[in-house]
């Protein structure tokens, strides 16, 4: 604590201070409410609605509604709010962040807010890490809830979309983050209102705060579909990797070093970069593929894919360690989350790795996806229009909380004093000596019946412990990714007097460890940590497992200088010293600059974390912002907006501007580029050609007004062609609106996949001294505004071409657009390819050095000869 702060207190005081008072009258409640019959009570959340009604604000009823909400949670769970807790429960619905200890009953205060705030009516979702979690509370917290008349709902991973949309309606709703994300992305891929599950995003309580805002933060929710491409890449690149030699560089390959022009040497075939995890192929190894392909430059822009795939090939190689970032189950890869140890559902690794550890495991490789629809949980959190959460640490991160997401730590005194004693870590020299120290450590404290959790960092690790603790004959449990249904059980028990459990990171994080009247005795909770995390708050998390509620426990870390941590983190003269020192085979050192030597390096990292994550969320705001004007459109059209105007505002857009493309401001008729004019307008609105005659005496401007009044008459035309059709159904209406949705959609995820590319390309922009960032949201820009002109080109071509069935049959809108129709027959057929396929992306064969679909593939462009599109 610095000086300052403990002259004038720290920020965490002063904010308790200001809330004392109304902690104070929610406990002089308390006998006022106990003499309440149980109706009386449940009486209450009308009164508190009616009384918003009237103009109360939510701060004013806190106080009553935090009484009645204890009291019931008395009745109901036989648990009464602490005092500490309704200080949690006061900084919740403020919007910010509660630091409290393990074990001080989080989840009983998250009842306080949820309650209070479910009396607008708009919804509370609150949000926990898995499914077993958001089901528990749903049927433990909700009993309160539901006991004052409020409806309580859980959405679950294999819930049918009807289902979520009943539990979403609910007045409180238990939901992972997961689940609450890719839902928010779904519905902004519905083609009708009433397939939209969720309401607005009004108010969110996040548990485990830190593990969602910030340890998921660097992995995107994304939905994808499959791109069509083969995956053999993958495998024959895997087959090439596992035989190329791993090398030795004599110094760091960095940008600057290549700016700067330094001569590094290299062995082998590729290089293995762990800190920056990068890993690059020598010249012998380049070499080695240009064999293998029997290619001649493995540079060539020809054989970026071949780069591409031998790339992540070595990568899933020597950098992805199976059991440590993911796990094969049910021949399947699952990440797991390298900060909590949990396997992360739902989630794969983009950009081709994870096809690339399907090869490498042998199992089934996917199909490539293409990215449907993605955001950060950063930005999608902050849409909500007050979040808040609860963590036992969050004060080391609490630059990042303020900065990403609005959002102050305020530190709740625990209960009662904490009586766990932590000891300085234990350092070795090999792994071999540290782990023969954990084993001892363990059967010193099994042999007098202390509990004992030892907390791993891989689940190769916890699988290596076990191992050992077998040979010694000691009982355990072993808790990881791969037991993953049982974590809640096991974790429950590993206060048993005698109990060994092994644990990987957090898993089991939300359950309480309980101790027995034995355990106790015996000196409470032991924690042994077998290697420091690269995070500090991960190592508190474990250590604050022990020592709930005020009971005994202690906790040690025992690290080597051959750890990840050490070997590329801590400092060269604390090795040397270590060395220096002469410490004999097995001898542990415990000293005070040891720990510090090894916080300096945890912060070094955090430090590099933070940047990642903030640098993903930088790069990621030039799409959030794209994606909240498409997203808007979307809305307004689903909430069945009339899309008339619109699409005359489209098709006078389109008309302008393939006017102002062909023709000069100030030109004479005679000179006016019709041929030009035509070719591009007539595909999109097919009015009459233009001709010389047509436009004589006119000017640029009157040209535009002429083709907008004939686009409109012939638009005209359609809509009573349907209104015929279709008497008093506005079918036409119908009609825009799903063409409209379906080229937005179309049209946003090859953009996605667009911005994609562009971000991977980016990078280079630094050897040209230019910045990155500035450059993507610059090149975006462009890309976003080319992207709304095809979206309005797009839409009015289908809409001025769309033919009416003889035989529609009371289908949907969508039913009578089409192009591959027999319209005798009224079915689809299958398309017949005369000619070779150019998809979107492909480099235009034209030899212009672009796009297909910015080039030739643009709407109005003359055909190729010899290719369909």
């Amino acid at each position: 604590m610095s000086v300052f702060s403990k002259i004038f207190g720290t920020h965490s005081e002063h904010e308790l201070k200001r809330i004392l008072p109304l902690v104070d009258k929610i406990e002089a409640l308390r006998p006022q409410m106990v003499e309440l019959t149980d109706e009386q009570l449940r009486g209450k959340t009308q009164e508190f609605k009616d009384r918003l009604a009237k103009g109360e604000t939510l701060d004013d009823l806190l106080v009553e509604a935090f009484a009645v909400n204890r009291e019931a949670a008395r009745r109901v769970l036989g648990m009464e709010h602490f005092r500490v807790q309704l200080m949690g429960g006061i900084i919740l619905h403020q919007g910010r962040i509660a630091e409290m200890r393990t074990g001080e009953g989080k989840t009983l205060v998250c009842t306080l807010p949820a309650y209070l705030n479910a009396l607008e009516g708009k919804g509370v979702d609150v949000v926990t890490v898995n499914d077993y979690l958001a089901n528990r509370d749903a049927n433990w917290m909700g009993a309160v809830h539901r006991f004052l008349g409020l409806t309580v709902g859980c959405v679950l991973q294999d819930m049918k979309p009807e289902e979520r949309r009943e539990q979403y309606n609910c007045d409180i709703t238990y939901i992972t983050n997961n689940e609450l994300g890719f839902d928010y992305l779904r519905d902004n891929m519905v083609l009708y209102k009433e397939q939209l599950v969720q309401r607005e995003l009004h108010y969110c309580i996040i548990d485990e705060v830190d593990s969602v805002l910030i340890d998921e933060a660097r992995t995107p929710l994304i939905i994808s579909g499959q791109s069509g491409k083969s995956t053999k890449i993958y495998e024959v690149c895997d087959v090439l990797a596992k035989q190329l030699e791993r090398g030795e560089a004599s110094g760091e390959m960095t940008k600057m070093a290549a700016i700067m022009g330094e001569e590094i040497t290299e062995t082998g075939d590729f290089i293995v970069n762990e800190k920056d995890k990068l890993v690059t192929l020598t010249e012998q190894g380049v070499h080695k593929v240009e064999q293998y392909f029997h290619i001649d430059n493995l540079s060539d822009a020809e054989n970026l894919e071949i780069q591409h795939g031998v790339d992540l090939a070595l990568r899933a190689n020597y950098l992805m360690h199976r059991d440590q970032d993911y796990v094969v189950k049910d021949d399947q890869i699952l990440i797991v989350d390298d900060f909590t140890g949990r396997i992360m559902p739902g989630r794969r690794y983009s950009d081709g790795l994870h096809q690339a550890i399907e090869a490498k495991e042998h199992v089934k490789v996917k199909q490539e996806s293409k990215t449907l629809a993605t955001i950060t949980f950063q930005n999608f959190f902050n849409k909500f229009a007050k979040k808040c959460g609860m963590t036992g640490t969050a004060a080391t991160e609490e630059q990042e909380f303020r900065d990403i997401y609005g959002m102050d730590v305020v530190t709740i005194p625990t209960n009662k004093p904490v009586q766990r004693i932590d000891y300085n870590d234990a350092v070795f020299k090999t792994k071999k000596e540290k782990y023969h120290a954990v084993v001892e450590a363990v059967k010193e404290a099994h042999a007098k019946g202390q509990p004992v959790l030892v907390g791993t960092i891989t689940i190769d690790v916890s699988e290596h412990v076990s191992k050992l603790l077998k040979r010694e004959g000691i009982p355990h449990n072993v808790l990881n990714a791969k037991y993953h249904e049982l974590e809640a059980e096991i974790v429950a028990q590993a206060g048993q007097h005698g109990a060994v459990t092994i644990a990987t990171n957090m898993a089991g994080r939300g359950t309480d460890i309980k101790l027995d009247d034995e355990a106790r005795a015996a000196g409470g909770l032991k924690i042994i940590g077998t290697e420091r995390h690269e995070s500090r708050r991960i190592d508190n998390q474990l250590r604050g497992r022990s020592g709930r509620q005020g009971d005994p426990g202690e906790s040690r870390f025992y690290i080597s200088l051959e750890d990840d941590l050490m070997r590329l983190f801590g400092s060269e003269r604390l090795i040397k010293t270590f060395e220096a020192l002469g410490v004999p085979e097995g001898e542990q050192i415990e000293h005070k600059m040891l720990s510090s030597a090894i916080e300096k390096a945890q912060e070094k990292i955090e430090g590099n974390n933070f940047g990642i994550r903030k640098n993903l969320l930088e790069y990621d705001q030039v799409n959030n912002d794209q994606r909240e004007i498409i997203y808007e459109q979307r809305r307004k059209v689903l909430d069945g907006e009339n899309m008339r105007d619109q699409i005359f505002g489209m098709t006078d857009a389109v008309i302008s501007r393939f006017v102002d493309t062909t023709i000069g401001e100030d030109q004479d008729p005679s000179e006016f580029d019709l041929t030009s004019l035509n070719q591009l307008l007539l595909p999109v609105i097919p009015v009459k050609p233009l001709t010389e005659e047509s436009v004589s005496g006119m000017n640029r401007d009157k040209l535009k007004q002429l083709i907008k009044e004939e686009a409109a008459s012939l638009y005209e035309e359609k809509e009573a062609e349907f209104e015929n059709a279709f008497p008093g159904e506005e079918r036409i209406r119908e009609l825009e609106r799903v063409v409209l949705l379906r080229v937005i959609d179309a049209r946003w995820m090859n953009h996605i996949d667009d911005m994609e590319q562009l971000r991977q390309g980016i990078g280079l922009m630094a050897f040209a001294q230019h910045d990155p960032k500035v450059e993507y949201r610059m090149y975006g820009f462009q890309m976003f505004e080319e992207m709304t002109h095809q979206i309005q080109e797009e839409t009015v071509r289908v809409l001025f071409h769309v033919r009416l069935q003889e035989k529609v049959e009371r289908e949907p809108a969508a039913k009578v657009t089409g192009t591959n129709k027999d319209d005798d027959a009224g079915v689809k057929k299958p398309v017949t390819r005369k000619h070779r396929k150019i998809y979107p992306n492909d480099p235009c064969p034209c030899g212009s050095g672009k796009k297909y679909k910015n080039c030739h593939g643009r709407p109005g462009q003359p055909p190729l000869p010899g290719y369909d599109d």
